[in-house]
């Protein structure tokens, strides 16, 4: 990739654009994923190319491979070789008149379910990094115009059902694409239940065989996991209110420790060293989770060399994530609407949050599940399940920093690897495990990582296999895996 100024990509004409993409279709499947695809991963971050400006006398870097999506999806191909797993990783790239061929060709190369759309009457969405300070506190603008995603982007193709969806965005930005996916997975769910043949009912046991056949239909409604990334400039002490009317309706809430801090009015470092201050990021975590009794909700706090923590409340009950036969428990309830869960009352900088939060349990035993479009409080058949939460730090990958030649898209790309190991099954503290792997390939150099294969044919990213990274990173403090 260039360093200076922009010069000519390989396959693009003199006015910059893609030679390769020059129809006007709006949608064009590069990788022609079959529909039976099943999707692990999707990120509706959107895909950017980046210019990246450094303090001196490091010269800028341009045509960089850029955007939350970019780098989430990264996360995610990390952990899927080709060809099979890494068609289970989707996101979608807006071309304009200006897309580097370049970039289509590394991106291809990734083997990924991406969505290319081609629109020749606009610019490639572009922006501007700037780094202020050592401390790895950037600024960000857009030089164009900005293609912005949202759930509806995602119908029609094989992504709308990915098991785990990652979003950057507002609070209130992410209550609305939730209730979005929710509200067209459920759609999708009820055209394909409709088109299926109905069978003869000659008694119980056939409406028991139809019970059994609805449970493993690929296209029966599930709940995603949703992995949320706040956008940096809206983590402010104004925007607590809407951040906590938002925890309920997401598995995974991932600020680094500058926006935790925003959101509860500190700056996140010691005021002695100036570095990141563990003691802060432990009590914001203690304070935010100690105002939602309801259930259980998990923050992962990416916190730069100093790994990230891992903080969920005790106690309460978890999320079901697949609907019922009807989509009801059986129990009447009072009808709630969705303007009810703005149950929070006004809150200020200096507000007693658990004074505020004391009647919230009782508030939304209350709630109609039916009434519940993100299918957050559904009730468990069995019981209550007590969640024991957890507090602990996990490593970063690397702790040297000489290894990290640009953070841009760390955090990112963390929450890539993440999301894709918990839509395979593991446990927290092993996607944590995912992410701090995935993130140290991001930052060993500017842009993307390289992809090639070692001697044997075996993937690998900057000549190293990823599996041998995670192993070799994957220890706790006595040593053991």
């Amino acid at each position: 990739m260039a360093d200076n100024d922009n010069p000519e990509m390989p396959g693009q004409d003199t006015n910059g654009v893609d030679r390769a993409s020059d129809d006007s279709s709006e949608w064009q499947d590069i990788n022609d994923t079959p529909p039976s695809t099943s999707i692990d991963f999707v990120t509706l971050g959107m895909f950017i190319i980046d210019e990246i400006e450094y303090p001196p006398p490091r010269p800028p870097s341009t045509n960089v491979l850029g955007g939350a999506g970019t780098y989430s999806a990264l996360g995610a191909r990390l952990f899927s070789p080709a060809p099979d797993l890494s068609r289970t990783v989707g996101w979608i790239v807006d071309q304009g008149s200006d897309f580097p061929s370049a970039i289509t060709d590394l991106i291809n190369g990734w083997s990924t379910s991406a969505v290319f759309r081609h629109d020749p009457s606009r610019l490639t969405t572009r922006g501007w990094n700037g780094y202020v300070d050592s401390s790895e506190r950037r600024e960000f603008k857009y030089t164009t115009p900005k293609k912005r995603l949202t759930a509806a982007d995602l119908s029609g193709t094989p992504l709308l059902k990915a098991k785990a969806v990652h979003m950057v965005c507002s609070p209130n930005r992410c209550r609305e694409l939730v209730e979005e996916i929710i509200s067209l997975r459920k759609k999708e769910a009820k055209l394909a239940a409709a088109s299926r043949p109905t069978r003869p009912t000659n008694g119980e046991k056939e409406d028991d065989d139809d019970s059994e056949d609805e449970e493993n239909d690929p296209n029966a409604y599930t709940r995603p996991l949703i992995i949320w990334e706040p956008v940096p400039d809206l983590c402010t002490p104004f925007e607590l209110l809407n951040c906590t009317n938002t925890l309920p309706l997401v598995d995974i809430c991932s600020p680094n420790h500058a926006e935790l801090a925003g959101f509860m009015g500190t700056d996140g470092l010691d005021p002695e060293t100036g570095q990141i201050s563990t003691e802060q990021v432990e009590r914001n975590c203690e304070q935010l989770l100690a105002s939602m009794p309801l259930t259980t909700y998990t923050l992962v706090v990416r916190a730069g060399e100093r790994g990230c923590y891992v903080a969920r409340n005790g106690g309460g009950r978890p999320r079901k994530r697949k609907q019922g036969k009807d989509g009801k428990s059986g129990k009447k309830k009072k009808k709630v609407g969705l303007d009810a869960r703005n149950f929070h009352g006004g809150l200020q900088p200096d507000t007693d949050m658990e004074a505020l939060f004391a009647g919230l349990l009782q508030d939304m035993e209350d709630r109609d599940n039916e009434d519940d479009p993100f299918g957050r409080f559904d009730d468990d058949e069995d019981g209550v399940e007590v969640d024991p939460g957890i507090e602990r730090w996990l490593p970063a990958y690397h702790t040297d920093a000489e290894m990290v030649v640009d953070p841009t898209g760390g955090g990112n790309t963390f929450l890539g690897g993440l999301a894709v190991a918990l839509a395979r099954g593991k446990t927290i503290e092993e996607a944590c495990a995912w992410g701090s792997v995935a993130a140290s390939f991001a930052i060993e150099q500017v842009g993307v990582p390289e992809i090639g294969n070692d001697e044997e044919g075996r993937e690998t990213w900057n000549g190293e296999r990823v599996e041998d990274r995670l192993r070799g990173g994957n220890e706790d403090e006595d040593g053991k895996t």
